[in-house]
């Protein structure tokens, strides 16, 4: 068959000629009611039909691409402290399986530094997609605007997405070492006259302020030493840098008969129920850590529910829940409310 112009006639029924007739209204090449007929000459047939399908393929591309569904890629969780702490072993158990119910994977990226200061600040930063998040903690993320100038604003360049779980601390030493109760570590330090090192996870962060706290009641004096996180801590205390530091029930579960509890600030079965903080006389609560996920300011509601509605289908995962019981913490999820 020889190419050739043709007249086609366009009808309002005619799905191929509706196309074809939004094609030339987009392009501006022709106005009309959808009843009339329309005189195609500046096309061959051949030239038309290439026309209309690399239109056409060009419009479907478009339709694809906005109605994708989030997340379409793995997205980053960071982490502002080192490895080997509470929040490294909480995120690792459920950023295992949530991909289940999220469609995609959360890779987790520690950033130590300043305090938390420099994984925080990288995230603040951060493209507000849904496909950077932080996992922090209420100190960090609410404590040190009081007491340090930062390079954001944790009220303002964030938007919460979920509290996974919470803890209190517990005072530890080495198995090995004499000190068995908490009353025999102080009077030591106190006899030490400042000299005895206890270590925690980093100026203003979660064992820094509690430990503060257990101090300022017995009236002890020690070299109180910062570490990037309670993983770095916990190392300092297992190679003999520091004589006890605080950490909490995952962190040391996760070291078995290497460390011995010698109170918490909460009951502890999972450590065996060591003495409880108020039990000796301390007055009231050394505080509870919440561990907290949270996205960039300007984040999509919509985004920020389906991470909400993925995270929260864990709290009734049987392994989710296998696996916290084995960390020694507990799954009190939390989401947050989106105005």
């Amino acid at each position: 068959r020889s190419r050739r112009q043709r007249q086609m006639c366009i009808r309002d029924r005619d799905l191929f000629g509706f196309c074809f007739e939004t094609i030339l209204k987009s392009l501006g090449l022709n106005t009309f009611k959808s009843s009339d007929c329309v005189k195609i000459d500046s096309f061959t047939e051949s030239n038309l039909i290439k026309f209309l399908i690399i239109s056409l393929l060009g419009f479907l591309s478009v339709i694809s691409q906005s109605q994708a569904q989030y997340p379409e890629k793995p997205i980053t969780m960071v982490i502002p402290l080192g490895p080997g702490g509470s929040h490294d072993l909480n995120a690792r158990v459920f950023t295992s399986i949530v991909p289940q119910y999220l469609g995609n994977a959360i890779i987790v990226k520690l950033v130590p530094g300043a305090s938390g200061q420099t994984g925080t600040a990288m995230v603040a930063q951060a493209k507000p997609d849904g496909y950077t998040l932080l996992f922090t903690h209420n100190y960090i993320d609410q404590l040190q605007q009081h007491v340090k100038k930062l390079p954001y604003n944790p009220l303002k360049d964030f938007k919460a997405v979920a509290r996974m779980n919470y803890s209190a601390a517990c005072m530890i030493v080495r198995s090995d070492s004499k000190h068995k109760t908490l009353k025999s570590l102080f009077d030591e330090a106190k006899s030490s006259k400042g000299k005895m090192k206890l270590g925690h996870s980093g100026m203003w962060g979660a064992t820094m302020v509690p430990m503060a706290q257990i101090l300022s009641w017995a009236k002890v004096q020690v070299n109180l030493t910062p570490f990037k996180g309670g993983g770095p801590s916990m190392q300092g205390l297992l190679s003999g840098d520091v004589e006890a530091i605080l950490q909490f029930p995952s962190g040391i579960n996760a070291q078995g008969d290497k460390v011995r509890t010698l109170a918490c600030g909460a009951k502890e079965k999972s450590l065996g129920n060591p003495p409880v903080l108020s039990d000796l006389g301390f007055p009231g609560q050394i505080g509870y850590m919440d561990r907290i996920i949270l996205a960039p300011a300007g984040t999509p509601d919509d985004r920020i529910k389906i991470l909400q509605s993925a995270l929260s289908k864990l709290k009734d995962d049987k392994t989710f829940k296998k696996f916290m019981k084995r960390l020694g913490e507990n799954t009190a999820y939390m989401l947050s409310l989106i105005h």
